[in-house]
């Protein structure tokens, strides 16, 4: 009992220390024209993402929130249809994108994904059934949102733009899909994708299923999706 609140106090310390730089961080960004964008490759590098590491506290909370409800390797292994928590019909499908079903920073889908890709439009063939709410294309970060537009282009699929990244624009994106009579109730979203502080979290909050890909399109050693890893293994 004495090990367990050691590891749990020093994992709090960690994640408010986390938190503070970040924060830090964000404020001076607002006050200097930092620029986000590579010129040389004219690729996306994202952007602080304060929602997810303010959402990591709740976890401190509810550990349940980082569980996905389904977990398979990568974007081909997807059942479809996707099987909905507690047997609940799903409706609409959020995909996020990098590492997901397209490689990180590209806006096009993975070659040997488009047999799977084309199985999920024929299993949710409405135009918001399917949609991409990606931390890139579609954010604040996107500039014009240039990004999201080549995406759609190339897959056919609607980015969701949003303010807020992923998890904090989740009450949005519910209401979206209500809106357009995608959805009736929360419990009909699916959420597909590699991270598990964004988009599993999200998923739960939702109150929807949560699809884990917990290699990819490569496994990543980044060192945000490492501490996603440890924080995980650590709540089971």
């Amino acid at each position: 009992m004495i090990v367990f609140c050691f590891c749990f106090y020093l994992l709090f310390l960690l994640l408010l220390f986390l938190s503070l730089f970040l924060l830090l961080f964000y404020f001076f960004r607002s006050k200097f024209d930092f620029n986000i964008h590579n010129p040389s490759t004219n690729t996306m590098v994202n952007g602080l993402n304060l929602s997810a590491t303010l959402n990591t506290f709740k976890l401190l909370f509810n550990p349940s929130l980082i569980k996905p409800h389904v977990t398979v390797s990568n974007f081909s292994q997807l059942p479809v249809p996707i099987p909905g928590k507690n047997g609940a019909q799903i409706k609409a499908v959020i995909l996020d994108k990098d590492n997901c079903f397209a490689v990180d920073g590209a806006d096009h889908v993975f070659e040997q994904y488009h047999d799977k890709m084309d199985e999920l439009k024929k299993q949710y063939p409405g135009k918001l059934q399917l949609l991409v709410v990606s931390n890139s294309a579609g954010t604040n970060d996107d500039t014009d949102f240039k990004d999201a537009q080549r995406v759609e282009q190339n897959t056919g699929l609607e980015v969701y733009r949003h303010a807020v990244k992923k998890p904090g624009c989740h009450e949005d994106l519910v209401a979206y899909l209500k809106k357009n009579k995608v959805i009736d109730q929360p419990s009909e979203v699916a959420v597909v994708g590699d991270r598990l502080l964004t988009d599993v979290v999200m998923a739960n909050q939702i109150g929807g299923t949560g699809v884990w890909l917990s290699e990819g399109v490569e496994k990543s050693n980044k060192l945000p999706v490492r501490f996603e890893r440890l924080l995980y293994n650590f709540m089971q």
